[in-house]
């Protein structure tokens, strides 16, 4: 597997690299040279296999012999070891559930891969130093996925008051390896911090570097898994549409990918809360960055996605094509709760804002499409992850899973830092002298 730059078509890098080193040295993000293409009989065959199997023919697929086949069929059986099961909902419309991995969150997918890809890759008696920006589930996630593993350090950079308390505790209770930072800021302004450190060449000449961000394209590879499982448990694949609940946009373009690949995918709709750049993109072909603001749907909360990018990339960075493949809708936290509610009305269904931004998203594509195929809309998280907002809305008590209850019991540990990246500098130095 042979990576560019997509600031830099000319650029041909190995996958190790790509992996190791995150992000390319001229800011822009690692891209496939090639996307082989899974013809229809083969696919259908794919299809057939379970989730496991099917994971693996498609990691082949894209990472080809960057990986020995031995290891890499190890790695995604021990990762990809729980479901992804679909919900009908009612006829056409459907739930994917993602959320039941280790943390309750379709960031399981991404971060027990790409641990186990960075612990077979990373230089003998030498330290990996895994750096990450987190909005909500990606801290969690990724320090479950890299808890305790031998000669990889994790720091976790959250913005301040802006992680639900749960989501929190996922990042701040482990220790050991896993260092969990607040900043006084967004995700955005982590996410710059963090895109500084990769930039910063006495950083990345004293220290090997990595992250943990869909900035990674290790990190996209698995979500691409659970496009393919949602296929394999329907009917009939044609006419499909995926409403993808967006912030950062690795999920969606993880779905692109998958599209890119061979999978019979119509349209994807992206749904955002009202941090809507790309919405308004979509509207007018402008891509405006700006500060996030904040929602009950914190983990959208995101003002400059960083897989825009790629989304553009993969769709040849013509604004008409991706309005052609992509379509998009932002929704208030008014709305969102009102949809919580219709759901758990109609359906008995408890769905966390995430999931209820996706189905208002489902219904406004249906709605100005006519599409009457099978639409998917996604459930990123468990509801307990956001037991105060769904408590609150649904005017019920939920169940907390053990796996998230035990951790009110757990002491948190993080350090503050203001938003300001050599402050954030000098503590990494200072720590890992």
């Amino acid at each position: 597997m042979h990576l560019y730059s997509t600031k830099n078509k000319n650029l041909n890098i190995e996958f190790e690299e790509a992996v190791l080193r995150s992000l390319p040295q001229d800011n822009g993000l690692y891209m496939p040279h090639e996307i082989p293409l899974i013809n229809k009989k083969d696919l259908l065959v794919l299809l057939d296999k379970s989730f496991e199997e099917l994971s693996f023919e498609v990691a082949k697929n894209i990472i080809g012999d960057s990986i020995p086949e031995e290891i890499l069929k190890a790695i995604v059986l021990e990762a990809i070891n729980f479901p992804a099961p679909l919900v009908m909902l009612e006829e056409n419309i459907y739930c994917l559930e993602l959320f039941h991995g280790p943390t309750l969150a379709f960031k399981d997918f991404g971060a027990r891969f790409m641990s186990r890809v960075m612990n077979y890759y990373k230089r003998e008696n030498e330290k990996l130093f895994v750096l990450v920006a987190t909005s909500g589930d990606t801290g969690g996630a990724v320090a479950s996925g890299f808890y305790n593993v031998e000669g990889i350090e994790v720091v976790i950079l959250f913005p301040k008051g802006k992680v639900s308390p749960l989501q929190q505790k996922q990042l701040t209770t482990l220790g050991k390896n896993i260092s969990a930072i607040e900043i006084d800021g967004t995700f955005d302004d982590c996410q710059s911090i963090v895109k500084q450190a990769f930039l910063d060449e006495e950083l990345i000449h004293k220290y090997q570097l990595s992250s943990a961000n869909s900035i990674n394209i290790s990190r996209l590879i698995p979500q691409s898994f659970y496009y393919f499982n949602a296929l394999r448990q329907l009917e009939d694949i044609s006419d499909v549409v995926f409403v993808v609940p967006s912030g950062n946009f690795g999920n969606l373009t993880a779905g692109i990918l998958a599209q890119k690949m061979g999978l019979p995918i119509k349209h994807f709709v992206a749904a955002t809360n009202i941090n809507d750049v790309v919405p308004e993109y979509i509207k007018n072909g402008h891509y405006n960055p700006r500060q996030s603001e904040q929602t009950i749907s914190n983990a959208m909360d995101v003002g400059n996605p960083s897989n825009f990018y790629r989304m553009e990339t993969l769709y040849g960075s013509t604004w008409n094509t991706v309005k052609e493949n992509v379509s998009a809708y932002a929704f208030t936290d008014g709305e969102t709760k009102n949809a919580m509610k219709e759901i758990h009305d109609k359906y008995g269904y408890i769905i966390d804002p995430h999931g209820a931004v996706a189905y208002l998203g489902a219904l406004k594509y249906k709605l100005d499409s006519g599409h009457n195929g099978p639409t998917i809309f996604m459930e990123t998280a468990h509801p307990s992850k956001f037991m105060e907002t769904v408590e609150s809305v649904l005017n019920i008590k939920i169940e907390i899973p053990e796996r998230l209850a035990s951790l009110s019991e757990k002491n948190e540990t993080f350090t503050i830092l203001h938003n300001d990246y050599n402050e954030f500098k000098n503590w990494f130095i200072k720590k890992y002298h």
